[in-house]
């Protein structure tokens, strides 16, 4: 998903004022719609024919009121980071990595990876870019790492629906895996396990890049653009995860929950990841069943490894790499991000 930026001024066939004074309307909108969800999902779940302390009535109170939460939410998070994306597009930001010192490259990549509101399937586009700028393929691997599983609009969600705290512990060792395991693979001299027409690339070195000026009703624009392409379509993703959190809410007793992902079972840290990476998601669609998990009483370690391995170890991404790392270097990264996000649920189920 980029950002066309090669005309400024596209069809303005809508007045600037009304965008001025329109988007401001609709976030006031959605903001008391949101303020009201409670009481809708209450009223709507009572229309149905089941009691409403049953499972059944838990289930759907749950799936009723976090559909339209985490989905106004996602509107709100692509809206303000396409906005900040229209500053901050895929070409500045390798522009940016090019010629820096590599021992900054990790660090400085992890924190793009954070700030810019790629997806994976936009992120191994840049990765095969930086790769042939000639950037060192640790501080790729930083970027690629930290971009999917610690970017905005995972963290505003996770923020929205279980809190600043738990959001900015996986925002900390989501930041730190990326960096430390961009360092490790780095060290480790593998770009001769690229595919060879990835080897063979050579882009030249990056130069100044053409400034685009663009007005803020052109930067409101891309916002709108933004929520149209991406929550158009992860909207069913949102649906299945939230179903798969109403079904744990309602339907798994919270004993049997705490025997499989709570904190005195060693194994249940590295059965989260194992359960995680083959699951086809995103952050939207992942961030409720974590806030379900986390309702039954599931370990805050387990249930981290568990996002963190859906996220940055999707299968789904998985495959898109194999059209640029051999399966010898998908299987080392898989190793290396594993290895940081098993240490990360070891930790938090040791220190909580």
């Amino acid at each position: 998903m980029t950002v066309e930026t090669h005309d400024p001024a596209p069809h303005r066939g809508t007045p600037d004022w009304l965008w001025y004074v329109g988007v401001p309307a609709v976030g006031v909108v959605l903001y008391m719609l949101y303020g009201q969800l409670i009481p809708i999902s209450e009223w709507v779940t009572a229309l149905f024919p089941v009691a409403r302390d049953s499972h059944t009535g838990e289930a759907i109170a749950f799936f009723v009121y976090d559909v339209p939460k985490v989905l106004l939410l996602l509107t709100g998070i692509v809206f303000v980071t396409g906005v900040l994306r229209s500053w901050f597009s895929p070409e500045k930001t390798r522009a940016i990595l090019a010629g820096k010192r590599e021992i900054w490259g990790y660090p400085l990549a992890s924190l793009l990876g954070v700030l810019t509101p790629f997806c994976s399937c936009s992120s191994v586009p840049l990765f095969i870019g930086f790769v042939s700028a000639g950037i060192p393929l640790g501080v790729t691997f930083s970027f690629l790492i930290a971009g999917p599983m610690v970017g905005p609009v995972g963290l505003g969600l996770l923020y929205g629906l279980v809190g600043w705290q738990i959001a900015t512990i996986y925002l900390v060792f989501g930041f730190t895996i990326a960096t430390v395991a961009g360092f490790v693979l780095g060290r480790m001299g593998l770009e001769r396990h690229l595919q060879d027409w990835v080897r063979e690339l050579n882009a030249g070195p990056v130069g100044d890049l053409p400034e685009v000026r663009l007005t803020l009703v052109d930067r409101l624009k891309i916002g709108a653009e933004q929520v149209r392409e991406i929550v158009g379509k992860v909207w069913i993703w949102v649906l299945v995860g939230i179903g798969i959190g109403a079904t744990i809410h309602g339907y798994v007793p919270e004993a049997m929950m705490l025997r499989i992902m709570g904190g005195e079972a060693w194994w249940s840290v590295p059965a989260a990841v194992v359960v995680g990476v083959p699951m086809y998601t995103n952050a939207a669609g992942v961030i409720p069943i974590v806030e379900a998990l986390l309702g039954k009483g599931a370990a805050l370690g387990t249930t981290l490894a568990f996002m963190m391995s859906v996220i940055a170890l999707s299968l789904p991404e998985m495959i898109i790499l194999k059209q640029v790392l051999t399966l010898r270097l998908i299987a080392i990264f898989i190793a290396v991000v594993a290895s940081g996000i098993l240490a990360t649920g070891f930790l938090f189920n040791f220190l909580l």
